[in-house]
């Protein structure tokens, strides 16, 4: 059977990829140093939480491959996957329910810290709309989903050496490239996702930044001044 050259993956779902592996990486150094890191931490988590909105968005209105509705994971499909007679481009239902998990513990991850605190320096920038106690709880759940994350991001990354070296299937280069060989007549380049569609994207991803970031959260009262007494 012959070979064909698709379009599988566009420019802000690779952007997307590549940002979220570096920004992932950078909040684990920075979480893990801490000390004055943690402003750090902070700004990646915000640039994270863009980040995933973006992505939610855009698998709403983007290009094909990289619509939510195209890869929902079913369980006709996840069985079908592992007899071996799906057939598809793109994500396959595994990886799909990987994407999801990984999507959603990221998220959690992000709105955990976005209410949490160090008993130091460091407040969330939404550290003031909920209690000390429920924050310290905040903080719990943010440093317990972490060896979950680091578990999922292992799978993650086992199953594309597996695609790599025993099914002979490259991940990473379309990934790179958003170009994929694929048997001639079982799909084709994608469709879809213009600039107005990234445009709207990124504009519900710069609010929802705006809206992490505290920034609309009124000022706190200046401290009392003590005043001696005579």
């Amino acid at each position: 059977m012959g070979k064909q050259r698709i379009r599988l993956w566009d420019l802000p779902t690779r952007f997307f990829h590549w940002s979220l592996v570096i920004l992932v990486l950078a909040s684990f150094v920075s979480g893990k140093l801490g000390g004055n890191a943690m402003n750090w931490h902070g700004k990646f988590g915000l640039a994270i939480l863009g980040l995933l909105t973006f992505r939610v968005v855009w698998g709403i209105v983007g290009s094909s491959y990289a619509r939510f509705a195209q890869f929902f994971p079913t369980p006709a499909s996840v069985l079908a996957y592992l007899r071996g007679r799906w057939q598809g481009v793109g994500h396959n239902p595994v990886g799909s329910l990987s994407v999801f998990a990984l999507l959603t513990l990221l998220g959690f991850q992000v709105g955990t810290g976005l209410f949490s605190n160090d008993d130091i320096a460091f407040h969330g920038p939404l550290y003031d709309l909920i209690s000390k106690d429920l924050s310290d709880r905040m903080v719990s759940l943010h440093g317990l989903s972490v060896n979950l994350l680091l578990a999922m991001v292992i799978l993650h990354l086992a199953a594309i050496t597996f695609y790599a070296r025993v099914k002979k299937d490259n991940l990473v280069k379309p990934m790179l490239t958003g170009w994929k060989e694929v048997d001639e007549g079982s799909g084709e380049s994608a469709t879809g996702g213009g600039p107005l569609a990234f445009l709207v994207a990124l504009l519900i991803a710069m609010v929802a930044v705006y809206g992490g970031s505290g920034v609309w959260l009124p000022a706190a009262p200046p401290a009392p001044v003590s005043v001696p007494a005579w």
